[in-house]
């Protein structure tokens, strides 16, 4: 029934609703244009005017007049449907264009929307309640995967506040038991301190009481003696000699020559374990904050793939959110090359300063080869300031403090010291404060049967034995770290040391006997297999 009536309301030549309705003659409606161009189109190819429904001809052109009847079917389809009207053509929005979703009514689906796919709006509410009904279980779905995540969030929030509790008093106990240990240590240290001052002061105590006791009878002999010596009478000076003849030598109590040496002992082994402990502390600190780090750095994010594809369904998207670890901004140290050809790109020009070289040591091959010479130089040029006049050392020319130097040495023939010192490095004294390695401001490899290393007088034992002859170093200055390497087809690491260097660093040797020391010209040199 509904068909028909559309049927009767669609113009027979556009077969949409009709627009301005007119009708021929033989009863037939058409849209006024519509209608009006097929008649045009007659005339100008000069053939009979006719109906495009009947094929009715007509004398002349038929006079268009306006169907009221069909005009006023158009307000029954008003009633059809109860519910918000077309603003433009007061007419039912029943029709739902699939095209542009938009809901129209007839009239704008012949005029605006001409070739678009066409529905009716109860069967496309019909189509999108299935799929709402489909979006409410999936998100009914979602929320329940949140709501359980929100619970097991809550879970292991409680669970990291009780752990963090734990471990902090856990802590707490050890590194106070750590201090407690640390303080009866301290209390000890400064009983045998208080102990060693006793002892040592009531041992020059008595030595003082014993000199007395010695001057005041060398005092009386010394009265006698003179007292002869004022005798007239030779009978009776011969006669007084053998009792008072005796043989006047140094005195020979012994006196400790440096009461003070315990206490400096005390002091220096105290400072070592003082910076032992400083330096085991911020090894193992550090390293427990880096796993803390390293652990820490994993994204965690909210969200399925379900929930991403239920996103992009719903028509208001929820805000996602990204959950990472907040990095801190230190700078991290650069990464240290490994391989050979990777530190080749740090290397750097060395020579040695024969005026700083020992008198007994030969700089020769462009300054790039020192050695024991046969015979002790002698000259006025061995007055240089800058030598070392009582240890068979050397220092190069180029002081580096640049970001990154490298540099390798051949050592040959006997036990060598490698070394980088600050310029001001004693050379005339021949105490260990001359030696590299001896002090502050020193660094040293020392190679002989064995590895060790040098700085402060203090020495750390490698447990690598020497396997090849060239020895690597590596610089890295602003960082404040000196690699050394062993140097052979690969890079052997031995021992890295951190410092803060303050001044530029001279390479510097010293030589035992027999020993012959090259450094290698990196441009252009081979290693010795």
């Amino acid at each position: 029934m509904a068909e028909s009536r559309r049927d009767l309301l669609c113009c027979g030549i556009c077969h949409q609703l009709l627009r301005n309705p007119a009708t021929l003659p033989c009863g037939h409606s058409f849209c006024m244009q519509c209608i009006t161009c097929s008649l045009n189109h007659n005339e100008r190819n000069k053939s009979p005017c006719r109906c495009p429904e009947c094929g009715r001809v007509f004398a002349s052109r038929p006079q268009l007049n306006k169907n009221t009847t069909v005009a006023q079917k158009r307000p029954w389809r008003c009633m059809e449907t109860e519910g918000p009207s077309c603003w433009k053509h007061q007419c039912p929005l029943d029709v739902y264009c699939c095209t542009d979703e938009q809901v129209i009514c007839a009239t704008c689906a012949s005029v605006d929307h001409r070739g678009h796919t066409i529905g009716l709006v109860r069967e496309e509410r019909k189509r999108k309640q299935e799929q709402l009904m489909m979006m409410k279980r999936k998100s009914k779905k979602l929320i329940q995967r949140q709501e359980e995540k929100l619970i097991n969030n809550r879970e292991i929030l409680q669970q990291i506040e009780e752990k963090a509790r734990e471990i902090d008093d856990y802590c707490e106990s050890i590194l106070a038991g750590v201090i407690d240990s640390l303080q009866k240590h301290y209390v000890s240290v400064r009983e045998l301190i208080s102990t060693l001052g006793e002892k040592t002061a009531a041992q020059v105590q008595t030595n003082m009481k014993n000199l007395e006791l010695k001057k005041k009878a060398m005092k009386t002999q010394y009265a006698e003696l003179d007292q002869l010596a004022q005798t007239d009478s030779d009978v009776h000076f011969l006669l007084k000699w053998p009792s008072q003849c005796y043989d006047v030598q140094a005195d020979h109590f012994h006196v400790s020559s440096d009461p003070l040496l315990p206490f400096v002992s005390i002091k220096t082994a105290v400072e070592k374990l003082g910076n032992q402990l400083e330096a085991l502390c911020n090894k193992e600190f550090g390293a427990i904050v880096q796993t803390v780090r390293n652990e820490s750095q994993q994204e965690f994010r909210g969200g399925t793939e379900e929930e991403e594809m239920q996103q992009r369904h719903e028509a208001a998207t929820p805000e996602s959110y990204d959950f990472s670890e907040v990095s801190s901004t230190n700078t991290q140290p650069t990464v240290e090359p490994k391989t050979r050809e990777e530190f080749l790109r740090y290397a750097c020009e060395l020579t040695l300063d024969p005026t700083t070289a020992h008198k007994d040591l030969l700089v020769s091959e462009n300054d790039k080869k020192v050695q024991l010479c046969p015979q002790t130089l002698k000259g006025p040029s061995l007055r240089n300031p800058e030598r070392f006049l009582h240890r068979r050392q050397v220092l190069c020319r180029e002081g580096l403090q640049a970001e990154r130097c490298y540099y390798e040495v051949e050592v040959t023939g006997g036990k060598a010291e490698i070394a980088l010192a600050y310029k001001g490095i004693d050379r005339k004294s021949s105490s260990k404060m001359s030696a590299f390695g001896g002090d502050v401001n020193s660094w040293s490899l020392d190679c002989s049967t064995n590895y060790s290393v040098s700085h402060r007088s203090d020495s750390i034992q490698l447990l690598t034995p020497p396997g090849h002859d060239r020895i690597g170093i590596y610089l890295a200055f602003k960082e404040g770290t000196l690699s050394f390497y062993e140097v052979s087809d690969c890079m052997k690491f031995l021992y890295k040391t951190e410092a803060t260097f303050t001044e530029p660093l001279y390479p510097g040797f010293w030589l035992g006997e027999k020993c012959r020391i090259r450094i290698c010209d990196l441009r252009n040199d081979t290693i010795n297999q």
